[in-house]
């Protein structure tokens, strides 16, 4: 459910941006519309529509998602307070210039900004949030948890790189469709490689009972 969850404005933009493709008038009048209420103007190419009504209605969907947390009195993620802030200035930026290269980036940005926080935690102040994020459900020896935490971050590095490939070198289509269905299945590969990996490390919590029995 978590995993549905975070990816709703993935798939919000996504439905949003080929719904629009499929009735470019009314998606040209909507943005027009929508672009005209927060005093950006109304001159609009209907070939920006899809991209610019995608786009806010990511921006919503994200705020939602906070709005909803907080409302239930649940704790907000670290993760989807960058992810919130990312999309506002990207997708802010995509919007007053009309320029879909903000929200290209938006992707690599957010990458980025999770390979830079697992690898500055690490490093800097001797946390390992990989670790911390099972909150105790796994126990593995440390220098796997060091492993785990900078495969990840080289994970989330490469993603940034391949997002650029794809949004600068295919059309603008091919990169909305990598967007969702190729970034989200690496993502599922790679988590599932890297479960494989931890199941031949985990250790078993009766041999460590054992162990410090022995000791005692």
């Amino acid at each position: 459910m978590k995993l549905l969850f975070d990816l709703i404005p993935v798939i919000v933009f996504f439905l949003a941006y080929f719904v629009a493709g499929k009735s470019p008038e009314s998606a040209t009048a909507m943005a027009s519309q929508m672009l005209d209420t927060l005093g950006l103007g109304t001159d609009l190419p209907p070939s920006q529509a899809p991209i610019l009504l995608a786009t806010a209605l990511a921006i919503v969907a994200t705020i939602g998602q906070v709005a909803w947390l907080l409302a239930r009195g649940r704790k907000v993620d670290k993760m989807l307070w960058i992810s919130l802030a990312i999309i506002v200035v990207m997708g802010g930026a995509t919007l007053i210039f009309r320029d879909p290269n903000f929200i290209k980036w938006k992707p690599t940005v957010l990458y980025w900004a999770f390979a830079a926080a697992l690898l500055g935690a690490r490093f800097f102040f001797g946390r390992n949030l990989i670790k911390a994020a099972t909150q105790g459900q796994l126990d593995l020896p440390e220098p796997i948890w060091d492993r785990l935490n900078l495969s990840w971050a080289a994970f989330f590095a490469f993603m940034g790189v391949l997002n650029l490939y794809v949004a600068f070198n295919y059309a603008e289509e091919t990169w909305v469709q990598f967007k969702l269905v190729g970034g989200m299945g690496l993502m599922i590969v790679f988590a599932i490689a890297q479960g494989a990996y931890v199941s031949r490390h985990v250790r078993d919590p009766e041999d460590k009972a054992d162990k410090l029995e022995d000791k005692a």
